[in-house]
């Protein structure tokens, strides 16, 4: 069975995102960066090209030269990964869809929820596979925790705590990686709460198996003369009347990548941290505390499939952003991954962010979360 071909859009000299797509992609040898166009401009996309070790032909200069030359080719690319600022995904992911080309993009789907609901009619009119890289649904104790609260190990859930500070845009926003993400002609109107805020929510709904109905929310742009938000604290309602709280920073100084979600039931609790990925913590009505380990024996037929190495080898972000990317390939090749997130998880995505900004604005109290 050969590798499946991957064209990049997006991922240029400087980008954080884009190696670590390559190497995601490629950690299974499932799949093979191939093409690409890396940036806008030509020179800069020839020099990704070098630095990604491409056939240099195969750098491209934009969209229309990339899939022309690979539909040619018996050996054309067989989807594209778009790795670009959110305001790029709309126009790229169109393109590709009308090329005939499946899609894996980075989150958020689009800048905003128009482009979302647009999307979304390219995606069923091409009746081609859309990914969304949720990366955190990737690691395998987060894969656990869902099945366990499937099979009833919590009860009924009562309360979802997911928190997801960072601190690196306490101070000024310098640097390319900073500069897009604070300008809401790239970013969208939504700051921290689309760049953070919709893994913490696309996780705890991920997780708990739940819908969100409601939502209030209050979002703040903590750094003066900042235009999106950068501090966020959201309420949430869920489908069986349990509650939540989202909170999403990236002014909290000193914090670097500390994703963490709670989950409690009528019969326990769960607690996993991105930072320690490889422990699950299950709490029981009775005082017992189980530490389920990665690798471990006890992991259930999917967390067990997406761990690679035994008990104690650590695993982390790239293996979890690769299983991503395994089950994109299993449904490039016509198997089921019914755990990949969607176009569905796009649209829900765009509007939790458009009803959080909306309502907070507008301090609307509860809002609900109407897709």
């Amino acid at each position: 069975m050969r590798r499946l071909r991957m064209g990049m859009i997006g991922g240029g000299p400087g980008s954080f995102i884009g190696p670590i797509h390559r190497i995601a992609a490629e950690l299974d040898r499932e799949i093979e960066l191939v093409a690409g166009v890396f940036s806008s401009d030509a020179a800069r996309s020839a020099q990704a090209g070098e630095s990604y070790r491409i056939d240099p032909t195969r750098a491209y200069p934009d969209l229309d030269a990339m899939f022309a030359a690979e539909r040619a080719r018996a050996d054309g690319i067989d989807f594209v990964a778009i790795v670009t600022p959110n305001h790029h995904h709309l126009p790229a992911a169109r393109a590709a869809l009308a090329a005939g080309l499946p899609v894996i993009s980075d989150k958020p789907a689009t800048a905003t929820l128009a482009q979302a609901r647009e999307l979304a009619g390219h995606v069923a009119a091409a009746g081609l596979p859309y990914a969304l890289t949720h990366t955190y649904s990737g690691y395998p104790l987060v894969r656990e925790a869902r099945a366990r609260i499937a099979a009833g190990a919590l009860g009924a859930i009562r309360k979802v705590v997911v928190e997801y500070p960072q601190g690196w845009l306490a101070g000024e926003a310098s640097g390319k990686q900073a500069e897009w993400r604070v300008d809401p002609a790239k970013s969208g109107p939504g700051g921290c709460i689309g760049d953070i805020g919709t893994h913490a929510f696309q996780l705890a709904e991920f997780i708990s198996g739940l819908k969100v109905t409601e939502i209030l929310a209050d979002l703040g742009a903590v750094v003066p003369g900042r235009p999106v938000d950068d501090d966020c604290t959201v309420l949430l309602r869920f489908e069986n009347g349990a509650r939540g709280v989202l909170l999403a920073s990236q002014i909290e100084v000193g914090e670097m990548n500390g994703l963490r979600i709670r989950l409690y039931g009528e019969k326990g609790g769960l607690v996993w941290k991105q930072e320690v990925p490889n422990t699950l913590t299950l709490h029981t009505l009775d005082g017992r505390t189980e530490v389920i380990h990665a690798g471990g024996a006890q992991l259930g037929p999917d967390a067990a499939s997406r761990t690679r190495t035994p008990t104690g080898h650590p695993e982390g972000y790239l293996e979890a952003f690769a299983n991503i990317y395994r089950d994109f390939a299993a449904v490039l090749r016509g198997e089921a991954a019914p755990l990949l997130p969607g176009i569905e998880d796009a649209l829900r995505g765009m509007t939790f962010v458009d009803t959080a900004v909306t309502a907070s604005k507008a301090r609307a109290g509860w809002t609900a979360l109407t897709v």
